[in-house]
């Protein structure tokens, strides 16, 4: 039996912390052991404490696969330089460095060049890792998050907005409110979930802002969900708007397009790369430039008052429904890596 140790963060596992770096780690472990693989997994309080860390690694017999989820592998870099001529590491990297914003950093670089192989959630991430640090163009691998089939959305008139992110600044909802500020005169009600104690000042600010807007009756802050829940809003949706300010990929997009709901977005990131084509070509979505709220704004509007636009998008986004990336087709190229590494 093939075996791989997994260090990720102890949030993985919390439902009261959901985030697309949560679900990927948790739906790959599923995955491979479906697979057939031994998965045993080391969870490690993020961001508060990594107690115990170098105890568990050092449990971990010599020339094991260990995968190393990269917000773990950042916070405690030195621990795992250390284990790197024993162990055979494989950074799993959600974002291209510590900070998504930023560029190459010397962290990222060590550990990466420590590294057996790099895995990472977006080719877009791939490309920045490639550029930023060429030595490890070789060893790294795009393995795009998987997506869950779901039933095709009904029709409905457009008017049903959803944006799905936890609620802090550089997801953007503060550019939405500015938005939606601007079209009050137009038919429309927007949902937004996600959680609410990531940025209490954002989220205090952000409920003065819909006051403030007039829009109390018509935005609503709903908190995290979940499971049936989550599902159930992207099965109420027309439109998914995401206006992230900065996005690796953007795995709320794929789980839209699975329902057959198109997208605004801010044209960022991996974003494209979540979003795709459908046969003919089509992008399923209207994309603005990032950090813009009038252009936000107008997207929205051509949505809501642009009939022919909200069939064009809707027969695309369902058209991509059917090409979207599924989470044991991400196993399988995560599983070629980790083989790969084991037999080196």
């Amino acid at each position: 039996m093939s075996i791989v140790h997994v260090v990720m963060p102890d949030s993985v596992y919390d439902p009261s912390r959901p985030s697309g770096g949560n679900e990927y780690d948790r739906r790959l472990c599923d995955e491979l052991r479906s697979a057939g693989w031994r998965v045993d997994v080391v969870l490690v309080g993020w961001p508060t404490t990594g107690a115990g860390l170098p105890d568990a690694l050092g449990e971990i017999p010599d020339a094991a696969v260990v995968v190393v989820d990269g917000l773990i592998a950042a916070g405690h870099a030195d621990i795992f330089l250390a284990a790197a001529d024993r162990l055979r590491l494989v950074l799993l990297m959600h974002m291209a460095g510590v900070d998504e914003g930023a560029g190459a950093d010397q962290v990222t670089g060590r550990l990466a060049a420590a590294a057996a192989a790099v895995l990472t959630t977006s080719r877009w991430t791939a490309e920045r890792l490639a550029c930023w640090y060429p030595q490890i163009a070789g060893r790294i691998v795009p393995a795009v998050p998987g997506v869950d089939p779901a039933p095709l959305r009904p029709g409905g008139d457009g008017t049903a907005l959803l944006c799905v992110a936890a609620v802090t600044g550089h997801k953007g909802q503060d550019l939405l409110v500015a938005a939606l500020r601007l079209l009050s005169g137009l038919d429309w009600r927007c949902t937004v979930v996600g959680s609410l104690t990531r940025d209490p000042e954002f989220v205090s600010d952000l409920r003065a802002a819909i006051e403030a807007a007039g829009l109390a009756g018509r935005m609503d802050l709903v908190g995290i969900r979940t499971g049936v829940e989550l599902e159930s809003a992207y099965a109420a949706a027309d439109l998914l708007v995401h206006p992230s300010r900065a996005e690796s990929y953007g795995m709320v997009i794929a789980q839209a397009l699975a329902h057959g709901v198109p997208v605004i977005a801010a044209r960022v990131g991996g974003v494209v790369e979540a979003l795709g084509r459908a046969d003919d070509g089509t992008v399923p979505a209207l994309l603005v430039p990032a950090d813009d709220a009038p252009a936000l704004a107008g997207a929205i509007r051509s949505w809501l008052t642009g009939p022919e636009l909200r069939r064009r998008l809707i027969t695309a986004a369902a058209d991509r429904r059917q090409t979207l990336p599924d989470w044991p087709a991400t196993a399988a190229t995560v599983a070629s890596v980790l083989a790969s590494v084991a037999a080196a």
